[in-house]
């Protein structure tokens, strides 16, 4: 079962009073928009993304991880952003399941979009809702206030799940019925499955928002710690970072030696409590014989993403008398960043020596420590 899913960033936010729109901002090194796809791609079950984009952001959308993702330039208003998202999907196959989702709600659980998307099995609509918990009021005049009983209402949340040609259909006909969410179109409700939302699934309106979903975030900061030495020897090739580095001598190892991405590798499973680079890639394995560590390394990025951490930072120490590292230092910067995801002003490398002591200081081996902290976002 195929479902597609709008993903509604065309706002101006003009309550959140930034220079930057709010769905462009960063934590932990990702936007708001990277936050939402990241969860999404990871449903084998949702085979198309649709963002809507606002062209007065246009900038900003090379900043964020948009490969695999069609891009709609939206309308005036939120019904009209949408309805041009599901125009598009119309003509495409299989518009059976179409979720909506606002960017300004980034903090779903991936348990949260699992619900939805098995519920949609056997009901047209999934709307997940949060009883009201505080006292409800209305104010009718200046200084007239009513008591409303609040076990009557209910707030809605997205994502919210829809039977396409319905939803397609109702906005086609019944805009003026539109209130804040596309839930709003619908008549008859008596075939809606309602399902319980997130507390933590709160719209991103004001900056007080975005400093606690910021808040949320460092809550789920964890640390990890690497390091790994290999023997310089002639006969091998140097790799540093991914980086293959001219030199009259290379690191003797089971893989190509990569003593910083072996490292890095550690330093990210001990981040996310996943054990040693030992368990993952045993050097008694045939195939990881001269495998290359840029593999090893996505390897495990693809792991750490399915169990939602992603990497905030990574500070390196490359421990060398030879060769001079000082002009491979951006290269293998930018080398890391495209491995691991991450902006490469989250990233830094210190080149050390050991003042010609021990077997680092004789040039018969380079080592590497390495510190990482990661982010678990769902």
């Amino acid at each position: 079962m195929g479902f597609s899913f709008i993903l509604l960033a065309a706002g101006d936010g003009e309550r959140f009073k930034s220079k930057i729109p709010k769905q462009y901002l960063k934590i932990a090194g990702k936007t708001l928009v990277d936050i939402s796809i990241n969860k999404i791609k990871q449903f084998n079950q949702i085979k198309r993304i649709v963002f809507v984009y606002n062209k007065k952001h246009t900038k900003y959308l090379k900043e964020n991880n948009l490969k695999g993702v069609k891009l709609i330039l939206g309308g005036n208003s939120r019904s009209e952003s949408t309805y041009k998202a599901l125009i598009y999907l119309k003509k495409q196959k299989n518009f059976k399941h179409v979720l909506i989702h606002d960017v300004a709600r980034p903090n779903f659980s991936k348990q949260l979009l699992k619900n939805i998307l098995v519920n949609s099995k056997k009901n047209k609509t999934v709307i997940p809702i949060l009883k009201i918990q505080d006292a409800l009021k209305e104010r009718k005049k200046k200084n007239i206030i009513l008591n409303i009983k609040k076990k009557n209402f209910f707030l809605t949340q997205t994502p919210q799940c829809f039977n396409g040609s319905e939803i397609y259909k109702l906005h086609k006909e019944k805009k003026e019925r539109y209130v804040d969410d596309d839930f709003s179109l619908l008549n008859n409700i008596s075939k809606v499955k309602f399902i319980n939302g997130e507390k933590r699934n709160f719209k991103i309106t004001l900056q007080d928002d975005f400093n606690l979903l910021k808040d949320l975030y460092k809550s789920n900061l964890r640390v990890g710690l690497g390091f790994d030495v290999h023997r310089l020897t002639k006969g091998r090739k140097l790799y540093l970072g991914g980086v293959k580095i001219p030199s009259k001598l290379g690191t003797l190892g089971h893989s190509d030696g990569d003593p910083i991405l072996h490292a890095i590798i550690d330093a990210i499973l001990g981040a996310c409590g996943m054990g040693d680079i030992g368990d993952k890639f045993s050097n008694k394995s045939k195939k990881y014989e001269n495998i290359s560590s840029s593999i090893l390394i996505q390897k495990i990025l693809s792991e750490i993403k399915n169990k939602n951490y992603f990497i905030n930072n990574i500070d390196i120490n490359i421990i060398a008398e030879y060769p001079k590292l000082k002009k491979y230092k951006k290269d293998i910067t930018h080398k890391i960043a495209n491995l691991c995801d991450v902006s490469t002003d989250r990233i830094n490398i210190k080149a050390k020596t050991t003042e010609k002591l021990g077997v680092i200081g004789n040039e018969k081996a380079i080592a590497s420590e390495v510190i990482v902290s990661v982010i678990k976002y769902d």
